[in-house]
């Protein structure tokens, strides 16, 4: 393989879901190059499909796609990343980095598998990505340093935001930020569901919800007050809007979400020690 803009040979073994979210959006900023970047897939009858579509090579052979490789993107299923490891485990030196963006397993787990001091990074990543306004929650295992971290981040950067926590805080990172996502679909449903109610047309309300949703998430990061301060912004003494936040209330939303995140975040430390 030849070395890419950023200097490095790229492996993505599981290119599924979030996988193949990651190419698209590296080759597309041409971070990387077709030349650069191989993948893999469980099922071979995916190999051609993929492969003409991102103009990459793709195979079913994890060892040999992270043999050449100087980054290695663990994205298969959590159950199966173990396997995953132990599978290419032989070939892996500590100039190589692996990065794993599957959901609940510890760095310890992976680099426990891999043996030698291997530099692991944990990355969580959500589905927006796919329209670079990810959000990607990072944290390093015990054998990767700084540099790792920011190479990291600088690929991650390309589909949206990255932030880098302690590992402790991972599993909260998958109930809030990679579930959240379904969460908000929920919530822009029901507001274009209250629009239908009220009269306008479907793809208008539709239309208005998520603009509206999309907005309000862009008035919180671009002047980082609290969403609490925002909110009383828009809502005037005797209005409309506190009428509504009354049956917000009265309807327990607020309870509503936080117990979601919870249970999600509970569901993902179950996942953990399920691997």
């Amino acid at each position: 393989m030849a070395t890419s803009r950023s200097g490095h040979r790229v492996a993505v073994l599981g290119a599924g879901k979030m996988g193949g979210i990651l190419l698209q959006a590296l080759l597309k900023e041409r971070l990387l190059s077709p030349a650069t970047t191989c993948a893999t897939v469980a099922h071979p009858e995916r190999v051609q499909a993929l492969a003409d579509r991102l103009k990459i090579g793709v195979g079913t052979d994890n060892l040999a796609a992270a043999r050449k490789a100087d980054i290695i993107f663990i994205c298969v299923k959590p159950q199966v990343v173990v396997e995953v490891a132990r599978e290419i485990g032989a070939q892996i030196t500590p100039r190589q980095l692996i990065i794993s963006v599957a959901a609940s397993v510890p760095t310890g787990l992976i680099e426990g598998t891999l043996k030698g001091n291997i530099p692991v990074i944990r990355a969580m990543p959500n589905t927006p990505s796919i329209v670079e306004s990810g959000m990607t929650a990072l944290c390093k295992g015990k054998f990767a340093d700084d540099t790792h971290v920011q190479l990291a981040c600088s690929l991650f950067n390309v589909v949206g935001r990255t932030v880098v926590v302690d590992e402790k805080h991972m599993d909260a990172v998958t109930g809030l930020s990679a579930s959240g996502p379904a969460f908000i679909y929920i919530i822009l449903e029901s507001l274009a569901e209250a629009g239908v109610k009220v009269g306008l047309p479907r793809d208008i309300s539709t239309l208005l919800a998520a603009q509206t949703v999309m907005g309000a998430a862009k008035v919180v990061l671009e002047t980082g007050d609290h969403p609490a301060l925002l909110k009383d912004a828009v809502t005037t003494p005797a209005g409309c809007t506190i009428d509504g936040i009354l049956e917000l209330e009265e309807g327990k939303l607020r309870v509503t979400l936080i117990k979601a995140v919870v249970k999600a975040a509970q569901r993902a430390k179950e996942l953990a020690f399920a691997t």
